[in-house]
């Protein structure tokens, strides 16, 4: 089993975002941008690491890229995703492809997806999202 499988079957036991890379596991149960913004906030390294995560905007896919993550699948991607994967060498599969990445509620697009919209520099977007994160907790 490639680690990108091993990834897959541990995220439908329920997980929101599994990162595998031989033998080293790492699962969240956040949601959103919070798996991702927790590994690099933490500066753990996931360079190489096959990753399946349940919805992968343009937000998410940046922050992949900054991880240096080897290849991803989504239960949901996003095309401005999928051009940010591209875009760093980043291969991936997905199930479902969706045009934006919808808020929570269901009646605008995700916070995030908007926060990245007009950045194109993966760091920026690290920042940018953070601030975003700040706002959204106060």
């Amino acid at each position: 089993m490639t680690d990108l499988e091993r990834a897959k079957s541990i995220l439908n036991e329920g997980h929101t975002c599994v990162l595998v890379k031989n033998d080293e596991v790492i699962i969240y149960d956040k949601t959103g941008i919070a798996p991702m913004m927790d590994v690099l906030a933490n500066k753990i390294n996931v360079n190489d690491f096959s990753v399946a995560d349940k919805i992968v905007g343009k937000a998410v896919a940046m922050l992949m890229a900054l991880a240096k993550v080897k290849n991803v699948y989504a239960e949901v991607i996003s095309y401005g995703a999928i051009k940010v994967l591209e875009e760093n060498s980043i291969s991936y599969s997905y199930k479902v492809l969706t045009d934006k990445i919808i808020n929570r509620s269901g009646t605008d697009i995700c916070p995030m997806e908007k926060t990245v919209a007009n950045i194109k520099d993966l760091h920026k977007a690290y920042e940018a999202l953070k601030l975003k994160l700040e706002s959204l907790t106060k």
